[in-house]
């Protein structure tokens, strides 16, 4: 038996916000964008596993207005779990991250103890990620 990755949904509350963040600043390639009532689905991939769909959609969509309020306020507080992205070049993939509009600096390039650099940011919607040198 196989078993492997296929989807990771990340919620965001600008989805033109967070095409310029993981498009234009990591990179991501936009493989399908989906508008339905008002709410968008977008599903990237990076180029070295096109085969993981990345779907960034908004705390609504799909979810009663009760429960999409909930996570909108979960998303607000920066409270969602992290995504973790790993890349070849940290320093110049952070320099262009953090001079994206709206993310926040958490922690610049460092080694870590437990063996990997990396660097800490939050993405425009609040979204805690980690980016760590490959």
């Amino acid at each position: 038996m196989t078993v492997s990755l296929s989807t990771v949904h990340i919620l965001v509350d600008d989805p033109d916000a967070a095409l310029g963040f993981y498009r234009d600043a990591l990179g991501l390639a936009v493989r399908n964008e989906v508008a339905r009532d008002g709410l968008r689905w977008i599903t990237l991939a990076t180029e070295g596993q096109p085969e993981v769909s990345i779907v960034l959609s908004q705390p609504h969509a799909g979810r009663s207005k009760e429960d999409g309020d909930a996570v909108a306020a979960l998303l607000a507080k920066g409270e969602m779990y992290p995504v973790h992205f790993r890349c070849d070049d940290l320093d110049a993939t952070f320099a262009k991250v953090a001079a994206t509009p709206g993310v926040e600096v958490l922690q610049e390039p460092a080694s870590q103890p437990w063996g990997a650099r990396d660097a800490a940011v939050r993405d425009p919607a609040g979204n805690f990620l980690r980016i760590e040198q490959a």
